[in-house]
């Protein structure tokens, strides 16, 4: 794909028509958008905030025109546009500035958090909602399965509604941050290669903010009703965060390890074939501001 970062990176003409029909393309094919996503980020990371807001809004106005060839609306498109390259810009513009990739995961996880409480606070009991939404979409498929339990799954989807509001924060989340190590990527392979491996196993979050995680947790398992419900949704949000920590952190141990060749492969294969195993490689993540394996493991292969 560095290709297509290299012509992205030929001018604004190039970067808006990219981003504009790759976000209208997510349509359809909803993976694609952390591309369009990307090529927002990667102007904003090379050339700045400014260069990046200008592609952006130019990149919404093309989204608008080309809708009216596909027969959609161009305000759906202008709203579909900012709403999904807002969000990169500003991540973008945090990560150009600052320097420091754990401080931008950490506004984008932030982001998410504020979203969780803004929805609570907009509804009450958002578990009511949820359970309406997925009982309307499960509808079509269990008239046309009679031979599925009814009863089972309604009451698997009522226990899931509680948590549907962390789970598309933290899903929401997901897309963000790929989109921004895909064009941290491509920066990088443009311009300083190895950089971005380098940065991303380097990656630690901050102290405070993994004791204010476990203090959440600790609330989230003692309370009961809409304060636990709440705070398990924030969980969700931070696994985002400590997940990506705890993979740079196991990573970082085994590329100095003898198999390394064979278990750092192992190890994303495994993230992506049993996603359970995100919350063990989460744990490691929060722990490791205690626990700092990264250098316990390189002192240990260095005797």
């Amino acid at each position: 794909m560095q290709f297509l970062a290299a012509y992205i990176m030929k001018g604004r003409v190039q970067a808006m028509t990219v981003a504009a029909a790759l976000a209208l393309l997510s349509l359809v094919f909803p993976p694609v958008s952390i591309v369009s996503s990307a090529s927002v980020a990667l102007i904003t990371l090379r050339r700045g905030a400014k260069e990046g807001l200008y592609v952006l809004l130019c990149g919404c106005l093309a989204a608008a025109i080309l809708s009216a060839f596909l027969k959609i609306g161009y305000q759906f498109a202008l709203l579909y546009g900012l709403v999904l390259w807002v969000p990169i810009w500003l991540i973008a513009t945090v990560l150009r500035e600052g320097r420091h990739l754990g401080v931008a995961i950490e506004i984008a996880v932030l982001l998410g958090v504020v979203a969780v409480l803004g929805f609570y606070l907009y509804q009450s009991h958002p578990a009511q909602i949820w359970g309406n939404v997925l009982a309307t979409m499960m509808q079509p498929m269990l008239d046309a399965r009679p031979d599925v339990p009814v009863e089972q799954v309604k009451q698997s989807a009522q226990v899931f509604a509680h948590f549907m509001t962390g789970a598309i924060a933290a899903g929401s989340v997901y897309g963000l941050l790929f989109s921004l190590f895909l064009a941290r990527w491509w920066q990088a392979a443009l311009y300083n290669p190895g950089g971005f491996r380098s940065e991303f196993l380097a990656l630690k979050g901050h102290a405070k903010l993994a004791l204010a995680s476990m203090v959440l947790m600790v609330v989230a398992v003692l309370s009961s009703g809409v304060l636990a419900e709440l705070c398990w949704n924030l969980l969700l949000v931070l696994l985002v965060l400590y997940t990506f920590i705890g993979t740079a952190t196991l990573h970082a141990c085994f590329a100095v390890m003898k198999g390394a060749r064979i278990m750092v492969p192992l190890l994303y294969l495994t993230l992506v074939a049993i996603p359970h195993v995100m919350v063990i490689i989460a744990l490691c993540g929060l722990t490791d501001n205690w626990l700092d394996l990264r250098k316990k493991i390189s002192n240990s292969t260095a005797e």
